[in-house]
């Protein structure tokens, strides 16, 4: 087993390294990591429809797609991540209850009564501190966690905070919980990177054969060429989402209400029409053909309506205000 320590807290190259440990690193694995404040999705959900775009952009906060399914979490700096990847016989692959034990041991050791419930979920008197995962490559399984310690609640409730009527689709929706943080079950004080170092030794002691293994220069090369062709891109991190319908309506003092309603496919509109009490010179026909066939993100529509001036199709819009009826 392979100790491989992380100290990168860049979003996307630590979901890239998981895929090349995965992928390139032959022995099994154990390795415990943590992100700066960033949104991560599961592989089937509707980025769009999970995160609150408002809070998003104005915190300048990464959203990344993970391999593995299930629902959306924030990281932080006080959240730790845990990743074990391992061969086996391929029925036997799927196990959330082996690869979730050690933490209730190292947690049983602390006084803290943590329990698995559910489908893959571990808690502290009801309430949920790690959400887990996994994702099937060829005889391998990859299985990774969160393990709230003293992440900032407050952030986490409102990056997450997604208006649930603007989106039709039929992508795994993410199910809120009631959450906690370790460190306030904890009788002594302690910061995080101590509860990763009694981690850290707890599998060293279930292990005979582990050892500390570190990534190389040239596994750091191949790490960031995949950070560069997927997980930094748009059409890994939001094309990548289903195809969804999305509708919104803006209302403004200055222009009155328009309605936006979309179709999108692999994250570009194939259809839109705009509805409302706009005032308006010319035909807002031409806003919807410009904007068919165009990614559903904010740079590329801002590139579509270049040339033209909004207050001949929407009397008094900003560009702004439209981009914001859009998300």
């Amino acid at each position: 087993m392979l100790i491989i320590k992380r100290h990168n807290t860049d979003p996307y190259f630590n979901l890239a390294t998981e895929e090349f440990v995965l992928k390139e690193v032959a022995e099994d694995s154990f390795m415990l990591w943590r992100n700066a404040p960033s949104i991560i999705v599961g592989k089937h959900q509707n980025t769009l429809a999970e995160i609150n775009v408002d809070y998003v952009k104005k915190n300048n906060i990464p959203v990344v797609r993970r391999l593995s399914g299930g629902g959306a979490v924030f990281h932080d700096l006080g959240n730790l991540n845990f990743t074990f990847i391992a061969t086996g016989q391929s029925d036997l692959l799927v196990d959330f209850r082996k690869f979730t034990r050690p933490i209730l041991d190292v947690l049983l050791k602390l006084g803290i009564d943590a329990r698995f419930e559910g489908r893959n979920d571990l808690t502290i008197e009801g309430r949920k501190f790690s959400g887990n995962a996994e994702h099937i490559w060829k005889n391998r399984v990859l299985h990774h966690g969160t393990l709230l310690f003293s992440s900032k609640m407050t952030d986490l409730s409102q990056a997450l905070n997604a208006d649930p009527l603007k989106f039709k689709d039929k992508a795994v929706k993410s199910v809120r919980s009631r959450v906690t943080n370790i460190s306030e079950h904890l009788k002594e004080d302690m910061d995080v990177m101590k509860f990763a170092d009694l981690i850290h030794e707890h599998i060293i002691s279930m292990y005979p054969d582990a050892r500390a293994y570190d990534l190389g220069d040239e596994d750091h090369q191949k790490i960031n060429e995949m950070v560069r062709a997927k997980y930094n891109t748009w059409e890994w991190n939001f094309g990548y989402s289903p195809n969804y319908n999305f509708k919104k309506i803006l209302r403004t003092e200055r222009s009155g209400t328009i309605e936006f309603d979309l179709d999108v496919k692999n994250g570009i509109i194939l259809h839109i029409k705009l509805f409302g009490d706009y005032f308006s010179k010319f035909d807002t026909e031409d806003i919807e053909e410009a904007l068919t066939g165009v990614s559903h993100e904010e740079s590329a529509i801002s590139k579509a309506l270049e040339r033209f001036n909004l207050d001949d199709y929407f009397a008094n819009l900003t560009l702004k205000e439209f981009l914001e009826g859009m998300f």
